[in-house]
């Protein structure tokens, strides 16, 4: 499997959404300006999702996108495969026909059964791991990393 652009975007951008849905809708330009993701992009994933049920849109003013389902119960997998993310480190769509060409034509490859493996262990691996387990990553990362402000109390000096 490679994780192209779309999936680590389409992830990332949906921890944004998941991070500030409490405070509204949120726009897909406020996304793209905190993530650095260009804005048409980002509609096209989002109609994606939107079409998979995973985010569904508010439209007028001070609309945007929320989750369509809790956190808890969206996960990494189902986010790559809405944005039409192959999860196959096959070379022949595990359709085992991995030498396409010449005379082996059609033959499953000695290494075939190795990456179907890795590919149910890495989609079970996105199946497990939820847009909430994300959200709280990220949460626990900027705890430790806000500085520490010692706040000293100022002495009234007075003249004796």
């Amino acid at each position: 499997m490679r994780l192209t652009t779309k999936g680590r975007f389409a992830v990332t951008a949906m921890i944004d959404l998941a991070m500030r849905q409490h405070q509204g809708p949120v726009t897909l330009a406020g996304i793209s300006q905190r993530q650095g993701i260009s804005l048409s992009y980002l509609e096209q994933l989002f109609g994606k999702l939107r079409r998979h049920e995973i985010v569904e849109s508010v439209r007028g003013p001070g609309g945007g996108y929320n989750l369509a389902r809790r956190s808890e119960d969206i996960t990494v997998a189902d986010i790559i495969i809405a944005v039409d993310e192959p999860l196959d480190a096959t070379q022949c769509g595990g359709k085992q026909n991995c030498h396409g060409d010449g005379e082996s034509h059609g033959v499953r490859c000695m290494t075939h059964d190795l990456w179907a493996t890795l590919n149910a262990k890495m989609v079970d691996y996105l199946d497990s791991v939820s847009l909430k387990d994300l959200v709280e990553q990220q949460k626990d990362k900027a705890a430790e990393n806000k500085p520490v402000v010692v706040v000293q109390q100022q002495r009234s000096h007075q003249a004796a």
